[in-house]
């Protein structure tokens, strides 16, 4: 028994072969069109050598390209590697070389970056290149004429759960790494196969696709598909015979409007920064959201102050906050409701695989109050590719059993929930007091004025570090700095409150919505302070 993730797929698509698999920029295609499509490409990819193992880029926005070209990666045993379109030529030079890729499927818009790193990336030998309307010049095959040249028939060998998947993490920090997963583990962690709520175990390989016979949910993951949850949003949904709709880029209207005309069921965003633009332009314009049962974040902070207020704006609809990561998968889950309280950060129900460890990696006692670093066991990844010693640094094993330690810390409630305080790597240390950013962003952008915030650690000569904000106001607005900082006395201690403010016209984010660490660090190095150290 194959749990595969092109198996998985090829299930549902002998379920419900006419069903609508995927929309996106104003075209649709059917589970079959999309398999026979997948298909066509995997032969030509496999008429170019590429074969099992071998690393195919996937350079693109949100497209039904995107998903065909993932789809024939894994029907060839191949592995697809999600490039950022926003990497510029050091990443992307540094990205082509470090994944090894041999075959690239790119929009023709990149064409300019692919040219300028070719001559450094010499194992890509292949290029396909999706028309997208840009008319820029190219070299390589356009993506259609290879479609019409590849074999239509499913007609590839046996594939195994243990074929690869990688995915490249955002790089908040720095430059990403490759997180590599066995097709089992990965599809068991964050694509259904054992369920979100109850523990469960998936039984066999065609358990979904019988379920999609009886209905599929049409559903949105609204973040870039280069974003690990955003596939995996997708990849859970096709399994399962639904609808998913995407939008190319996001912008906020866009996917109102998608919402609107295809029915949406199920929207999944990337915390603050999607909800809060979301939320203004439905505001604008009272979109028909009546099709909306469910929204779920993840994999990033949704604040307090802005769950409380899509609960009274949507309040039929479900609203749940997970946690999780690209090494460690899925790892808790919690409702939100209006009186529930999130303050520190998200507030979850752990999965049956995930505990608490000390800094000595001692399992943390399940008390109210105890905090530690998050671990998980059971199907995890194996590691980080081409990086054996960052590997070492995020398993371990305890009692027989392997764990990987993300670097996120929590902390266990009276009612054993967990709360998410943060990532450790950006923890700020400031007078021996451990502050997470999170938990003071979340302060901030609970004022009125404040459309984004950002918190970073600074040198301190008598503290070590700081607490830092960079901070961008509401369109047209102003904010009126010592209102806020009042405002966050009032919601958190006083040596968290931050002692230097910056102000941005807009707070630098990765493509899934994650804050860009980088550019914090460096715009508050080349700009004056709108508020100096007290």
């Amino acid at each position: 028994m194959a749990y595969n993730i092109a198996d998985l797929l090829e299930h549902a698509v002998d379920a419900v072969p006419d069903r609508i698999a995927v929309i996106c920029g104003g075209r649709q295609i059917t589970y079959a069109q999309l398999d026979e499509r997948a298909n066509r490409l995997a032969h030509h990819l496999a008429g170019h050598g590429v074969g099992k193992g071998d690393h195919i880029g996937v350079y693109s926005r949100n497209s039904i390209e995107m998903i065909e070209t993932m789809f024939a990666a894994f029907k060839l045993r191949a592995v697809p590697i999600n490039v950022n379109y926003r990497y510029v030529h050091g990443e992307l030079k540094y990205l082509f070389t470090n994944a090894d890729l041999v075959a690239l499927v790119h929009e023709r818009q990149y064409a300019d970056r692919v040219a300028g790193v070719r001559a450094d990336a010499p194992k890509l030998k292949h290029v396909v290149v999706v028309d997208d309307g840009s008319g820029a010049d190219f070299e390589g095959v356009a993506y259609e004429d290879a479609l019409a040249g590849g074999s239509p028939s499913r007609d590839f060998g046996e594939r195994t759960s243990d074929d690869l998947y990688i995915l490249y993490t955002g790089g908040t920090t720095g430059y990403p790494k490759g997180v590599i997963w066995r097709h089992e583990d990965v599809w068991r962690a964050l694509g259904g196969g054992i369920d979100f709520v109850t523990g469960e175990y998936v039984p066999d390989e065609w358990t979904m696709a019988e379920q999609a016979k009886q209905y599929g949910l049409v559903r949105m993951p609204v973040a870039p598909l280069i974003h690990g949850a955003a596939q995996w949003a997708a990849f859970g949904a096709l399994f399962t015979g639904g609808t998913v709709v995407f939008v190319p880029q996001f912008d906020a209207h866009d996917v109102w409007r998608n919402i609107q005309e295809h029915k949406v069921q199920v929207v999944a965003i990337v915390g603050d920064a999607m909800a809060r633009p979301l939320l203004d332009a439905y505001r604008e314009r009272e979109y028909d959201a009546s099709s909306l049962v469910a929204l779920s974040s993840h994999a990033a902070l949704f604040s307090q102050s802005l769950k409380q207020e899509y609960v009274e704006t949507f309040p039929g609809v479900v609203l749940t906050d997970a946690i999780g990561s690209s090494e460690s998968g899925f790892t808790g889950i919690g409702m939100v409701g209006k009186d529930t309280d999130h303050s520190a950060g998200p507030r979850v129900n752990f999965g049956k695989d995930a505990i608490l460890l000390d800094d000595d990696n001692q399992v943390v006692k399940p008390v109210p109050g105890a905090v530690g670093r998050i671990a998980r066991r059971g199907h995890v990844p194996l590691g980080y590719y081409k990086d054996e010693a960052k590997t070492r640094t995020i398993f371990t094993e305890i009692d027989g059993h392997r764990y990987v330690i993300p670097g996120d810390w929590a902390r266990y409630e009276e009612d054993g929930t967990v709360t998410l305080l943060g990532r450790g790597s950006q923890c700020v240390n400031t007078g021996g007091e451990k502050v997470f950013p999170e938990e003071v962003e979340g302060a901030l952008k609970s004022h009125p004025d404040v459309f984004d915030a950002l918190v970073l650690g600074v040198p301190d000569e008598r503290l070590g570090q700081r607490v830092a904000a960079i901070i961008q106001g509401r369109p047209g607005q102003q904010p009126d700095l010592a209102a806020v900082e009042a405002h966050v006395r009032t919601e958190i201690a006083g040596y968290k409150v931050p002692r230097t403010i910056w102000l941005a016209k807009e707070i630098g984010r990765l493509p899934s919505g994650k804050p860009d660490y980088p550019w914090a660090q460096r715009f508050a190095a080349e700009n004056e302070p709108a508020v100096k150290a007290r």
